[in-house]
């Protein structure tokens, strides 16, 4: 089975439909994942007591340019983590690993809403937060479906009611027309109700 990666590399003009971005953003993308990973993987280095010589152990499943197309394939089609290890040939396990992983190193390089952009500076939080006040926002949700969990306690924590299924939950607060995005929250439990994960993330919205 060709891979989502290597049917994008032998024709590239498929890319935003396999990934939703263009061949050339993705690899831009993937470079700048790929420094942070370093910088993350030398600062576990630097805290860790070593038992064996640098470059044993285990060696790292997946390349930068694979984790990235397997979390942006996730993104965008959002496929239990047993069919995304099929199309990437890992196991179910290391697909959700995997986008776990790949997942923290995008938010932290891209800015993935107007207020998390802000918080870096306080001064500038406020402007957002009383700006928006003019505007009324647009809310929606969506669900991705996960694999059941093996623990009774877990399965009641990502069951949706509405839904049926086991599922990871992600809200996005847009401007009308859907100009940009305003804050986003991803991977929330699936039983907690749009209405709820809106209530909890609410304070992002207020002016400090």
């Amino acid at each position: 089975m060709t891979s989502p990666l290597e049917r994008m590399e032998l024709y590239r003009q498929e890319s935003k439909r396999l990934i939703g971005i263009k061949y050339e953003d993705f690899m831009t993308l993937v470079a700048l994942a790929e420094k942070r990973h370093l910088e993350k993987q030398s600062e576990i280095e630097k805290r860790k007591i070593r038992l064996i010589a640098s470059g044993g152990g285990c060696k790292a499943g997946m390349t930068p340019k694979e984790g990235v197309c397997l979390c942006l394939v996730d993104l965008k089609e959002k496929p239990t983590f047993e069919v995304l290890g099929l199309l990437f040939d890992v196991s179910r396990t290391k697909a959700n690993n995997a986008f776990n992983y790949w997942l923290e190193i995008l938010r932290e390089i891209l800015a993935v809403s107007q207020i998390e952009e802000a918080k870096k500076d306080e001064q500038k939080y406020q402007e957002p937060c009383e700006g928006l006040s003019e505007y009324e926002l647009i809310i929606d949700s969506a669900e991705q479906a996960i694999e059941r969990p093996a623990d009774y306690q877990e399965q009641k924590k990502y069951y949706s009611g509405n839904k049926k299924i086991h599922t990871l939950k992600n809200q996005f607060i847009v401007l009308p027309g859907g100009e940009d995005i305003v804050d986003i929250s991803i991977v929330e439990l699936g039983k907690i109700s749009d209405i709820t994960l809106f209530r909890n993330n609410r304070q992002n919205l207020d002016a400090k």
